[in-house]
């Protein structure tokens, strides 16, 4: 895994030193958006990630704070990742993504979802965030 050294004290450059990265965008979207968890789920993404860089982001998001790892209590072959309040905090800026997206590149969201957000957009965030808080609970 490649090591993240920080190339200022700005603050977006900071977080794109993490973020910059559409895989780890998009593994991040795949947990907040459709409750992935598990590396079989975040590979049969429609983007097709490579096997090798989902493992390296797997283990950058882990090494660096934005999500845990832990054994499946069904299965003992299979590992559950869940995400931080440092990974949780990022609810926000991935919905806005996808409302921006969603304007300069129909279809976007679900359908479901854009309404959530245009409805009422800080309702619908903080409930994925507490949904996503529930689960590291459940998960500790």
């Amino acid at each position: 895994m490649k090591e993240i050294k920080t190339r200022s004290g700005c603050p977006v450059s900071y977080t794109l030193d993490f973020l910059g990265d559409k895989w780890t965008l998009l593994i991040l979207r795949d947990m907040v958006i459709s409750d992935k968890s598990t590396y079989g789920e975040f590979l049969a993404s429609e983007e097709k990630i490579a096997t090798n860089i989902l493992a390296d982001r797997l283990t950058m998001l882990e090494q660096y704070g934005f999500v845990t790892k832990k054994v499946s209590p069904d299965k003992k072959s299979k590992l559950l990742y869940n995400l931080t309040e440092k990974g949780i905090a990022l609810v926000p800026i991935i919905m806005e993504m996808g409302i921006w997206g969603s304007v300069f590149n129909p279809p976007g969201l679900n359908k479901q979802l854009l309404d959530q957000l245009t409805t009422d957009k800080d309702g619908t965030i903080r409930n994925f965030q507490q949904k996503l808080k529930d689960r590291l609970l459940q998960a500790s």
